[in-house]
């Protein structure tokens, strides 16, 4: 007579004493069919990293050192390092400050500057800096640049923030102020303290995006490592130069990583109970409740309303019939179109990343899950390069120029965020629902599409609106790698703008804006949800 195995309390079965472990089992801590899956993924993310290095060893030594070590170098350094270094402090300031405003006082109209102050993320930066320098010649060189992208990046400082400060029981803000700490004491050690890993989570993204920016600098007349890159390649025709500056790029973008990486810290969201989580009462402004506001309408309307009516002017002021009929729709579909093939294809790639972090364990995972990371120490411009390199040199330029070839791009050059949002959202799907699933008698590829996706649906959601409003305004990849004879809303915009014909392009900025605000508003709805009490009790 056998015995039949036993199910413990958490699903799994429990079997004889003496009885040989299953094969099943043995499989499931070799999960070698995501491995395989993983390391392909991680091989293609690393093709534009591979062509850097390739490039650099073929033109020797003694030539990239001579085209590294040249003044210019220096000077694009420093306009670089110091810009990066500006923007990321005055975004972590603002970004923090109308976080606690909104979250933490008694700030009129919360819900409705909760809104506002995150639709400026879904202004493309080239356009904010369009609506500015258009208007005044004030907005030019190191003041130009600060000033738009200031505007336009803070919001990736606000929502992991805000997030972070709804999400913290105040417990220890009470403990402190207990013990005699003062209000600004307990504010700087214990609030901040908490939200530290989020401020310097946003900072970290901002920097990125900084050290990536192309379109923005060239409006404002500022010389970066990626508008020099940009004019190597499209103007010089020099790839050595534009291969030895992206080399340089590359190193101070892991320095940034790496740096972010050491400071981070311990500062994370604690309470002060299990499964307890206790909204304190807002702080009221008092006195300060008019400045708060003012300064408020003033942020809205120097990040939102510029642009927007800058747009808005130029375009009732002269537009020509040629941009009301097709073209606009053309370049709308087009935009549309790649922008979802994009989200949905990084996505997907970054599923089996993601299910390797989260569920298994191990050196592999982690050395496959950070490698994955590099890529956003590339920009566009050298993700473009890299592809194009590739598909004439192997593939003897089939691909080229073609929306396949541009929508692969678009899914590397974004796949970290979609990773990031698809790993969040299958950590809160507790494992014990697969091993109950697998118990009984269901397939592995069944648990995951019948249990696993269905509960990280919206988080996947939220990593393809991610995805799909960073394709829908990126524009150093797209000139590149743009087809024949298409048009993508950023592309025709620049167009326009380049030879200043601010009536024409003025109409694709707006649909621009009116595209990606939605994703942007579904990403602030789900920063919201995942740190209500209520979704996470």
């Amino acid at each position: 007579m056998t015995s039949s195995p036993a199910i413990t309390r958490h699903g799994r079965q429990q079997r004889a004493p003496g009885a040989d472990p299953a094969p099943r089992a043995r499989r499931a801590d070799r999960p070698w069919a995501l491995i395989a899956a993983c390391t392909l993924i991680a091989a293609v993310l690393a093709l534009p990293l591979v062509f850097l290095l390739v490039e650099a060893q073929g033109d020797g030594l003694s030539t990239d050192a001579h085209l590294i070590f040249r003044p210019l170098t220096a000077t694009l350094l420093w306009n670089t390092v110091r810009l990066t270094v500006t923007v990321t402090a005055l975004c972590a300031v603002i970004g923090t400050a109308a976080a606690w405003c909104v979250e933490r006082t008694d700030l009129p109209g919360r819900r409705v500057w909760a809104v506002l102050v995150v639709v400026p993320l879904a202004i493309p930066d080239f356009v904010i800096s369009f609506g500015w320098a258009s208007l005044s010649a004030w907005i030019q060189g190191f003041r130009g640049a600060v000033v738009v992208m200031t505007l336009g990046v803070y919001p990736l400082v606000y929502l992991p923030v805000a997030a972070s400060l709804r999400g913290a029981d105040p417990g220890q803000e009470e403990v402190a102020r207990s013990l005699g700490t003062g209000r600004v004491r307990t504010f700087v050690r214990i609030t901040l303290g908490q939200a530290r890993g989020a401020i310097l989570g946003g900072c970290l993204l901002v920097a990125m995006v900084m050290l990536a920016e192309y379109g923005a600098f060239e409006i404002v007349g500022y010389q970066t490592f990626t508008t020099e890159i940009f004019t190597e390649v499209n103007e010089a025709f020099s790839l050595p130069a534009a291969s030895a500056l992206s080399l340089v790029l590359v190193v101070l973008s892991l320095l940034v990583l790496g740096g972010e990486g050491v400071t981070r810290g311990k500062g994370r969201i604690s309470r002060s109970g299990a499964l307890t989580q206790r909204v304190s009462p807002p702080h009221r402004l008092g006195p300060a409740r008019i400045p708060v506001l003012a300064g408020f309408v003033a942020l809205a309307g120097l990040a939102l309303g510029v642009p927007v009516g800058a747009s808005v002017y130029w375009m009732v002021s002269g537009m020509p019939p040629a941009i009301s009929g097709v073209p606009l729709l053309a370049a709308a579909g087009h935009t549309a179109v790649y922008g979802a093939a994009a989200a949905a294809l990084a996505t997907l790639m970054a599923l089996p990343v993601a299910l390797l972090a989260v569920r298994h364990a191990g050196r592999v995972r982690q050395f496959l899950e950070r490698s994955t990371y590099l890529v956003l120490a590339l920009p566009g411009v050298v993700i473009a390069l890299a592809l194009s390199y590739f598909t004439e040199r192997y593939a003897g330029g089939f691909g080229y120029q073609t929306a396949p070839l541009l929508i692969v791009a678009y899914a590397i050059m974004f796949f970290p965020l979609a990773l990031v949002g698809v790993k969040a959202s299958l950590a809160r799907v507790p494992a014990g629902l697969d091993d109950v699933a697998r118990s009984l008698g269901q397939r592995r590829l069944a648990v995951l599409g019948r249990v696993t996706l269905r509960l990280a649906g919206p988080g996947l959601m939220a990593a393809f609106c991610l995805v799909f409003l960073m394709v829908v305004t990126e524009l150093t990849a797209t000139l590149i790698l743009i087809p024949t004879n298409v048009q993508t809303l950023a592309t025709q915009f620049w167009a326009y703008e380049k030879y200043l014909s601010y009536g024409q392009a003025a109409p694709f900025a707006l649909v621009m804006i009116a595209v990606a605000a939605v994703p942007s508003l579904v990403l602030g709805r789900f920063f919201d949800r995942s740190a209500d009490p209520r979704m996470t009790t």
